[in-house]
């Protein structure tokens, strides 16, 4: 319940503080690149429930199963603006609107989509998945760098299975298992320093 409270207070106050940006982004991502101004993508919540995750848009308009769902730095469908919210991660912001809705929470496991979360053990997909996904934790902070360093794989999508993917399961199950109010706090503090200093 407490975890549920402070995301609503602080999604709510964050949606309040960044509406200017909202539009600013927003106005930059349409003069850009043709194309919608939010990304919308299917991915796996609390209980194996689907929900539809909002982002800026980063990526030009394809055709979809174009390309694979994991991008390196240096894709070529990732717009100049993309680039530059990618790297701030403010292309993230909308996600607020899912906390307030319930679909994710400030911190927890990021959720993936439906392919990847096919792919976890079963006893790790019930840990995981009993909790609320959210915008970050401990494996974002560790992984903020992630397309570089897919940067120079010969195949994104299986290098990222193979290599990051089992990683960052063990950061989610220690959470799903151990987590706490003070211990969301300090997550994120952590991502703020993290961004800040990126």
């Amino acid at each position: 319940m407490a975890k549920r409270v402070l995301d609503l207070l602080v999604a709510a106050l964050a949606l309040v503080l960044t509406a200017p940006f909202f539009v600013l982004i927003a106005l930059c991502v349409r003069l850009d690149s043709p194309g919608p101004v939010l990304f919308r993508q299917v991915r796996i919540a609390r209980g194996g429930v689907p929900f539809e995750i909002l982002k800026f848009r980063t990526m030009r308009v394809e055709p979809a199963g174009v390309g694979p769902l994991i991008t390196a730095a240096g894709d070529r469908r990732i717009t100049r603006f993309g680039a530059l919210l990618r790297k701030t991660k403010l292309d993230e912001l909308p996600q607020l609107v899912n906390v307030l809705k319930g679909d994710m929470s400030l911190v927890g496991p990021r959720p993936e989509v439906p392919k990847y979360v096919a792919l976890y053990p079963a006893e790790v997909r019930d840990v995981v998945l009993s909790v609320r996904p959210g915008i970050t934790d401990e494996a974002s902070i560790e992984f903020r760098d992630e397309s570089a360093l897919l940067a120079g794989a010969e195949d994104v999508e299986a290098t990222y299975v193979r290599d990051i993917l089992p990683r960052k399961l063990q950061v989610y199950v220690r959470y799903a298992r151990e987590h706490t109010l003070m211990g969301d706090l300090r997550i994120l503090a952590h991502t703020v320093r993290a961004l800040l200093k990126g």
